[in-house]
């Protein structure tokens, strides 16, 4: 066993050490020559998901759905528990994997959007159309296979004080980057209360089919849940030239692996003492 153990420990050495050798060798993840070491490149500085729980939505806000209707949200509350998404539908990269990540959680579990709970999900880009909405609640419509989505899967845009609106109560900061003609952002859900109020956080883009469904069903009950683990992954144009996003991802590896070596050093300690003690030294 401790010679498994031990096998392990150099493996996460090594892909440290790699993740190191990865950022100053390798094309595409070496950070820019004018960023300082640690920091974030500066878009990424302006991007961020509060969880603000227990607070209420702007339940007045208008938005227009995937067939044209003007709307507000708060036409999708007062019965059932909502989860919202903050995307834009013409993301070339985390949004779809963030809506995909839903979708798969919301599969496995027994409730059916719809019936149970409703599903909002809002794009952040003011320019974007209720066409767009339309083929994009169509796509999920099709991955998911149950009828009642249709009624309870929203795809909505909006004007951009709208969007403000919204996205500043639910704590989703977002930057537009001119020179990639990209949007940089945090991803994740958020499951709230019948009434409006946000009572749980889920970041990234895997989401818990179990956890999930505990949170629906607290939420149904109004009960507000505790704050998620503050990882956040973000959505930012990857430049290969200066390998600023490839930088951000190699630091984040190294953390994870560094809480691994010590969590792996730690079983080894207990396991050499009650060894030891087993054998009377």
């Amino acid at each position: 066993m401790i010679v498994r153990l031990t096998a392990a420990v150099m493996s996460v050495m090594a892909l440290m050490t790699a993740g190191v050798s990865a950022q100053g060798e390798a094309p595409g993840l070496r950070p820019a020559s004018s960023m300082p070491s640690g920091q974030v490149p500066g878009v990424l500085g302006k991007v961020a998901f509060e969880q603000r729980l227990n607070e209420q939505l702007p339940l007045d806000t208008a938005f227009t759905d995937e067939s044209g209707k003007a709307v507000k949200l708060g036409d999708y509350f007062g019965r059932k528990p909502v989860v919202l998404a903050f995307v834009y539908y013409e993301c070339p990269m985390l949004c779809t994997q963030v809506l995909n990540g839903l979708e798969s959680a919301l599969r496995v579990i027994d409730e059916s959007i719809g019936e149970e709970f409703d599903v909002v999900t809002v794009s952040f880009d003011p320019r974007e159309t209720a066409v767009l909405a339309a083929g994009k609640k169509q796509a999920y419509l099709e991955r998911y296979k149950r009828p009642s989505a249709a009624q309870g899967w929203h795809f909505l845009t909006g004007s951009q004080a709208s969007i403000d609106t919204l996205t500043k109560a639910a704590g989703f900061s977002y930057a537009w980057d001119e020179q990639s003609q990209q949007f940089a952002h945090a991803s994740g859900i958020i499951v709230a209360t019948p009434e409006g109020r946000m009572s749980r956080y889920f970041l990234g883009i895997d989401y818990s089919p179990r956890d999930v469904k505990f949170a629906l069903i607290e939420s149904s009950a109004g009960k507000i849940g505790s704050l998620a683990d503050q990882l956040l992954l973000y959505c930012y144009h990857y430049d290969p030239a200066a390998g600023n996003y490839g930088f951000v991802a190699m630091k984040a590896v190294r953390i994870g692996g560094a809480v691994t070596l010590v969590a792996l050093f730690g079983f080894m300690f207990v396991s050499f003492r009650r060894d030891n003690r087993a054998t009377g030294h």
